[in-house]
């Protein structure tokens, strides 16, 4: 069957009137393909609201403003439209907020603590946050004085910046620059001079690192003498230093009583050394015994005989 051009006219436009009709009422927030929850919020003022606006819980978007009316008493009831699927609590607060600097507002939801959920055609509790706008106005009149006395300083700099003191800056400047060139040179001359040491110097980290384990070695010998002070001191203390000390001052005693009755004229020794007839007694006997020991020697016969066949004694 042939159709006619009348025919495809006439479905075209009924399809293009349909898709205006419905994307009419998605621009004013109504969503004929899907079922919906309907919440009130009332608001004093909602400018920079309008419908389609989104309803956003922390930043996602479940639902849309279908509807807004004015009040007598001034308010405005604004009408939400949030899919079936998203449960919203009774206590759930509804926000006017900005989105941008321009102005622009939008719903979002701060979900309430609440174990029960909003019923449909519920009104929920409403809140107005203050414009980004009103928030920056401190910030701008700040950043105004700030421009202000910026604006004061550099005139102060571009009188201040005449061609004298600009010649001394460039004078200051070069003066600079040639300090860091010396500067550069003599950094240069020490790495050479690094360079050239190198060998000295690590002959010198060798020496520290001998010392260093000689300074060990004596620590630990160190350590032994000063065990070994310990130990005496522990012996001397642990001894009986008192009796040591007694018995020595007993034979101090005893001695220094021998010596008194030697210097006495009481006792063969006191005698031999205070009495002198004893030492000449003994002197005269002393050489009485030699002369008869060389008298004995120059004539033995007189004093021995013998005979090896028994012959007589004179």
């Amino acid at each position: 069957m042939k159709i006619s051009n009348e025919t495809k006219i006439g479905a075209l436009t009924a399809i293009a009137i349909t898709i205006l009709i419905l994307g009419y009422s998605f621009l004013k927030g109504n969503d004929i393909f899907s079922s919906s929850n309907r919440f009130y919020a009332v608001y004093k003022s909602v400018d920079g609201l309008s419908v389609s606006k989104p309803v956003l819980v922390n930043g996602f978007p479940i639902g849309r403003i279908s509807n807004m009316k004015l009040l007598p008493d001034g308010r405005t009831i604004v009408e939400l439209k949030v899919e079936q699927e998203y449960k919203v609590p009774s206590n759930t607060l509804a926000k006017l907020v900005s989105t941008d600097l321009l102005g622009s507002k939008a719903i979002v939801f701060e979900y309430g603590n609440s174990n029960t959920f909003a019923e449909d055609k519920d009104t929920l509790r409403a809140n107005i946050q203050g414009s980004l706008a009103q928030s920056l106005q401190p910030i701008q009149m700040k950043a105004e004085n700030l421009i202000t006395k910026l604006d004061s300083s550099l005139a102060s700099i571009n009188r201040i910046l005449n061609p004298e003191f600009q010649r001394n800056v460039d004078r200051s400047f070069l003066s600079i620059a040639n300090s860091l060139q010396t500067l550069e040179g003599a950094t240069k001359k020490i790495d050479a001079l690094i360079g050239s040491q190198t060998t000295h110097i690590n002959s010198i980290l060798s020496n520290t690192d001998a010392v260093s384990v000689n300074l060990k070695t004596s620590t630990e010998h160190l350590t032994g003498i000063t065990t070994n002070f310990d130990k005496i001191s522990n012996d001397v203390a642990n001894s009986n230093l008192k009796q040591t000390l007694e018995n020595a001052n007993k034979a101090v005693t005893d001695l220094q009583v021998a010596i008194s009755k030697i210097n006495s004229d009481k006792g063969s020794i006191g005698l031999l050394i205070n009495d002198d007839k004893l030492y000449k007694n003994l002197n005269n006997a002393s050489k009485n015994l030699d002369n008869l020991f060389i008298d004995i020697k120059a004539h033995p016969k007189n004093y021995v005989s013998f005979s090896v066949f028994g012959g007589k004694k004179k």
